[in-house]
């Protein structure tokens, strides 16, 4: 009878322990590479970490950086906003130091009894109708509706028929890397301040560039002198009215305007789908009384 497990020559038992040398090796490589593939990814995971928090500390350095109190521009209300009594005039306002810590009452009760921000109200007869307007620079949807109906308020501008007040907030601060809502409004107030018959056509003109992205302060330089605005620049390099677009946006929120553009019409939060019609109806309805 033969042997069924006959045992193994000096010859197999050598190959086997080669065999089993070559697999631990095998497995040690593996597990060596492995290592060092983890390694790198936490050393670069470290460095982005890293990244991110002295980005996140920078741009709350800047941010934080803005005094709570300071000068208004001129032309600046007391409001936050800028009032355009044609397409190349401002109505005056010295509204002097103003302070985030220290806001005026931020809302009043319009005549139908609703609760809108403070400086909203119906025109008196025969006064222009007051149209207010809150824009954020970086807003695609306050973009639009410039290139949509600037066309048309500047029609009634031009006639003594509305007045528009831009009140400029930085909502959108928290998804820009450059705080660009702030300096673009920044920028806005300087023009107001300096050269304040170029308000109309920067503002415009800012709305009409948003679709190439955000831009530095000195492009927003270069911006302002295309329209005229000469005198705007160490302004608006300087952050001059920062503090003031701080404090507009403060008040923006303790109004709780919920959006951008949010606007108001003779004293009323108007439907952006009947813009046109509503401000055409108050100034024909605010005629016939004035003749009455």
């Amino acid at each position: 009878m033969s042997d069924r497990n006959p045992k193994a020559t000096k010859a197999e038992r050598q190959a086997a322990a080669r065999e089993k040398a070559r697999a631990l090796r095998e497995a040690q490589l593996k597990k060596e590479r492995r290592n060092k593939l983890l390694t790198r990814w936490g050393i670069v995971a470290g460095i982005v970490a890293v990244i991110v928090i002295v980005a996140v500390i920078v741009i709350n350095s800047v941010r934080g950086g803005i005094p709570d109190a300071g000068p208004a521009p001129a032309n600046g209300n007391v409001d936050g906003g800028f009032t355009l009594t044609s397409t190349t005039s401002l109505e005056p306002a010295d509204t002097g130091e103003v302070d985030v810590n220290n806001l005026p009452e931020a809302t009043t009760t319009n005549e139908a009894g609703d609760t809108v921000p403070a400086g909203v109200e119906a025109a008196g007869p025969g006064e222009p109708i007051q149209i207010v307007e809150y824009v954020d620079i970086n807003c695609v949807h306050c973009a639009d509706f410039s290139a949509t109906y600037s066309d048309q308020v500047k029609t009634w501008l031009d006639a003594g028929e509305v007045t528009l007040e831009y009140r400029t907030v930085a909502f959108l601060d928290r998804n820009s890397p450059t705080n660009y809502s702030s300096r673009g409004a920044n920028a806005a107030a300087c023009v107001a301040d300096k050269n304040p018959e170029s308000y109309w056509d920067f503002m415009k003109a800012i709305f009409a560039q948003h679709a190439a992205g955000e831009v530095n302060n000195a492009a927003l330089v270069d911006m302002a002198e295309s329209v005229g605005a000469t005198e705007a620049a160490d302004c608006i390099e300087n952050d001059g009215f920062r503090t003031y677009v701080k404090y507009a946006d403060a008040l923006a929120r303790a109004a709780e305007v919920g959006g951008t553009p949010t606007v108001y019409v003779n004293g009323a939060e108007a439907d952006l789908n009947s813009f046109v019609e509503t401000v055409q109806s108050a100034i024909d309805a605010n005629k016939a009384e004035a003749s009455s």
